[in-house]
């Protein structure tokens, strides 16, 4: 295990086990953007991470977990301060796991899992014993944790390059879209359909719901995401979160 600072130099894959587990508590930090030859699991504990991937962005609140397949090129950004266990598997290993970039729910379980693992000394042998059974159980809780929606793909056409400059930047409405782009919103409609699957209104409703996660988690208040969101009510903000989540902001947070 390796207690990381922020200017700390780290790369997994010059060590030679098969796990290598590291912890850290930073802030306002930025990876760069960056991949390993292992799969990379990692677990926001406290505060929030996002994840730029090459065509869509991730987001980590409070107890939900990244899996990134391995050689994928990311970029985690964490905004003030982010408690975060990091689980790096071998190539052999991964071939267990998805093939796709997985945000899931970290339970009680994989949550108790996750931390063993992060404290195991990077020598440890992980091919028997407790440690072996660890590795067995993590891998299982990996693929059946409930996947979350907090995945946003993006579109790659050059014509949107304006509405990508600045994602903390609340997306116009379709007509004002148009407007600013020189594009027919049927256009950009067919744009998005088969660059990201989501109608545009489909596209920025997820959005807003991972914005104004990251929002709260970052400590705002839900007068300010209101707002900030273009809700005309901190309850419509409330209504929205429900029908996309099933739960209210509060419920969202104290199930974790």
């Amino acid at each position: 295990m390796a207690w990381l600072t922020a200017d700390a130099s780290f790369d997994p894959d010059l060590l030679s086990a098969p796990v290598i587990g590291i912890a850290a508590l930073l802030g306002d930090h930025d990876s760069g953007l960056h991949q390993h030859q292992r799969g990379q699991l990692l677990f926001t504990q406290q505060g929030c991470t996002r994840i730029t991937l090459d065509n869509q962005l991730c987001l980590l609140p409070p107890t939900r977990a990244a899996w990134i397949p391995c050689g994928l090129p990311h970029r985690a950004v964490m905004h003030k301060t982010v408690d975060y266990r990091s689980v790096y598997v071998s190539p052999a290993l991964a071939q267990q796991l998805p093939t796709q970039v997985r945000v899931i729910e970290v339970s009680p379980l994989l949550r108790a899992v996750l931390e063993a693992m992060a404290m195991a000394p990077f020598e440890t042998d992980w091919h028997s014993g407790r440690y072996a059974h660890l590795l067995a159980l993590c891998l299982s809780e990996i693929n059946q944790s409930a996947e979350q929606p907090l995945l946003l793909p993006l579109p790659r056409d050059k014509r949107l390059a304006p509405l990508l400059a600045n994602l903390d930047r609340l997306p116009p409405p379709l007509q004002e879209l148009e407007h600013q782009i020189g594009a027919s919103t049927k256009t950009i409609g067919r744009i998005f359909l088969r660059e990201t699957g989501l109608g545009y209104q489909q596209w920025r409703q997820q959005w807003r719901l991972m914005r104004v996660i990251e929002l709260l988690a970052t400590g705002r208040s839900l007068g300010y995401c209101a707002f900030e969101l273009g809700f005309a009510s901190d309850s419509a903000l409330i209504a929205f979160f429900k029908s996309m989540t099933g739960t209210t902001p509060r419920g969202y947070f104290k199930s974790g």
